[in-house]
């Protein structure tokens, strides 16, 4: 199989065929069905002394990019010059989809969406890179280094994974290259789909990963692996903890005395600027800092790894307008000057290996930043609303001294501030679910009652008795945090989210209740003027037949029958096209009275609600 057809193009000139975005789906059953439930493509990027960065090849090679996505790809799978990586590095980049949603996807994806955690999600807008970059002397090359870059092209932010596969791909990849891109490409056409809640076995290269893919509903421990055949043939797997969690010890370390601070500052959606020495620090720091929200949506834009060649630099260096709402993670200095109006800027430094905490970067006020010589600092006037955990701090510190495992210190600090999220976010919960109508004022035959509007007076009154101060022993101007968050785009994010569930549980229920009440007027035969008077009880285990709904319909007008089989479509429909919460039980129901009510009506209409 050709790889490198039509693959190829520079971020300065094409080295092959440009091609427009294609359609890009791909239905269950097509050839690369199962890799695109994993990745949109693989790249590899190596240094033309003519062209610069160069797209050697794409493979899938149908898989096309906009000569824009080709640039961004170039420019962002190598360390810029300021960052001088030898030997192999790995880090990540998040790029702006251009020409809008190519590959929309398809049934079983968004399924599978609606089950995992909502900062987890496929990215519909932007593509993940992940990187593996070997810079190493070669005598052979005329520019005396071998410079190449693997890149994985997801929508996926499974992080963790996709680097340990790059670990096991790119070493060989680059001693051997095509034909081991190519085998690597058909095993993970091979895997299984990454269902939530699953615990998958991921054979690739003679080793199989072992991960398990997160959902809301998650139990404590995962599930036995899935069985695959290629088990007996393989050594035991390599378990990977998590598919997207990063080492937040590690990242964290420089930063440790000011974690808190940084929290509020991703909750309430503020520019931040991240200059670190190389492209790896930079991603790791980044995706570190959007990831302490969870379980709440990271919902402002935020890039891992960027450039000054990026498309998005004149709209993120702007001075016409605010700074944009985005954690923009660089390495060249150069932005110092460009981005000193941003009222956040977080310089560190090379990371250190040693086991004692490195010195913390100080808080400092945006005007002792230079733009020549910035030593590492916090550089911003906000003051935090909530008081530092010193307590947090003093066990982390401890931990070093006792030489604890950094995933142990991962785990202290990451529950730490999944306890501080969950403390702010619980109220947010109790008052939204507040809103939501009674079910007893959902009617068969009347459009569903409207949720509440969320009003945040009364939301910020409530706090006085079912506050964060029942779940966080912080104090602080919650009030204050609050007022600021409901001006970010997290909350936008929050409620458009919330309320979109609440309407399909509303539209899931109204469904049900036309069934009971269809159910009850069979079963007693209380039809007047076209509308269902009693509601009788559904009995999912011993389902109505064909015969008693005809007998029912024997009485009944054909507008009427007419009326009932347009409602209950509508309804099926919504709850079909929008995976409403509603049992199986309930939609097989539904659609044995649509069936029989239309075979009783004469052919001529049976032919109008049933065209061929």
């Amino acid at each position: 199989m050709d790889l490198g057809a039509g693959a190829g193009a520079g971020p300065q000139r094409a080295r092959g065929r440009l091609g427009a975005p294609s359609s890009g789906m791909r239905a269950p059953g097509t050839p690369w069905a199962r890799f695109s439930a994993w990745l949109e493509c693989v790249c590899v990027v190596t240094f033309d002394l003519e062209l610069g960065q160069a797209l050697e090849l794409v493979y899938p090679s149908d898989f096309q990019l906009t000569d824009k996505e080709k640039s961004s790809i170039c420019y962002l799978s190598f360390p810029d010059s300021h960052s001088g990586c030898l030997g192999d590095t790995q880090f990540s980049f998040r790029i702006r989809q251009c020409g809008g949603q190519r590959r929309p996807g398809h049934a079983g994806e968004k399924r599978g969406d609606s089950g995992v955690p909502a900062s987890l999600q496929r990215e519909p807008a932007h593509y993940f890179g992940y990187v593996y970059f070997r810079q190493v002397k070669d005598s052979s090359v005329k520019r005396g280094y071998f410079q190449k870059s693997l890149v994985l092209l997801s929508r996926l932010p499974f992080v963790r994974l996709f680097q340990a596969l790059l670990g096991l791909v790119a070493p060989e990849f680059f001693d051997k290259l095509a034909p081991c891109l190519e085998a690597v490409c058909h095993e993970i056409d091979q895997w299984p789909a990454p269902a939530p809640g699953r615990t998958l076995s991921l054979p690739v290269m003679g080793v199989v990963l072992q991960v398990h893919i997160p959902s809301r509903g998650d139990m404590p421990e995962p599930g036995p692996p899935e069985p695959s055949g290629h088990e007996t043939l393989l050594p035991a797997p390599v378990v990977l903890p998590s598919v997207h969690e990063l080492d937040l010890f590690r990242c964290f370390r420089p930063v440790l005395a000011h974690v808190q601070l940084l929290w509020e500052l991703m909750l309430l959606g503020e520019p931040l600027l991240v200059l670190a020495p190389s492209p790896a620090v930079s991603s790791e720091m980044v995706l570190a800092l959007t990831s302490c929200l969870q379980p709440l949506k990271f919902c402002c834009d935020y890039r891992p790894y960027f450039t000054i060649h990026d498309s998005e630099f004149k709209e993120f260096t702007t001075r016409t307008q605010a700074p944009p709402n985005v954690v923009l993670g660089v390495t060249n200095p150069f932005f110092i000057k460009t981005l000193q109006h941003w009222p956040h800027i977080l310089r560190v430094g090379e990371p250190k290996t040693s086991g004692d905490l490195p010195k913390q970067v100080k808080l400092k006020k945006p005007s002792r930043l230079k733009t020549l010589d910035t030593k590492p600092g916090l550089y911003t006037a906000y003051t935090a609303h909530l008081h530092r955990d010193k307590a947090l701090f003093r066990r982390l510190l401890k931990g070093l001294q006792k030489k604890r495992p950094s995933d142990v210190q991962t785990a202290v600090l990451r529950r730490h501030l999944l306890e501080l999220t969950q403390s702010f976010i619980i109220p947010l919960e109790h008052y939204m679910a507040s809103l939501m109508p009674l079910q007893k004022g959902i009617v068969p035959w009347k459009t569903p009652p409207q949720i509440r509007p969320f009003c945040q007076d009364d939301f910020l009154h409530s706090l006085e008795r079912s506050g964060p101060q029942l779940t966080c022993v912080l104090k602080g101007d919650w009030l204050g945090l609050y007022r600021r968050f409901f001006k970010s785009p997290h909350f936008d994010g929050w409620y458009r989210q919330r309320h979109r569930e609440m309407t399909q549980k509303l539209e899931a229920l109204h469904l049900e209740a036309i069934c009971e009440a269809v159910r009850g007027v069979l079963g007693e035969g209380a039809w007047r003027g076209g509308r269902c008077q009693s509601w009788g009880a559904l009995e999912t285990d011993s389902p109505l037949s064909a015969q008693s709904i005809e007998i029912w319909m024997k009485d009944k007008s054909e507008v009427e029958v007419v009326d009932l089989i347009l409602k209950l479509r509508e309804r099926l429909v919504r709850a079909q096209g929008h995976q409403l919460p509603v049992k199986e039980a309930t939609l097989k129901q539904a659609r044995l009275y649509i069936d029989t009510a239309i075979g009783s009506l004469p052919k001529d209409l049976q032919a109008v609600l049933c065209p061929p």
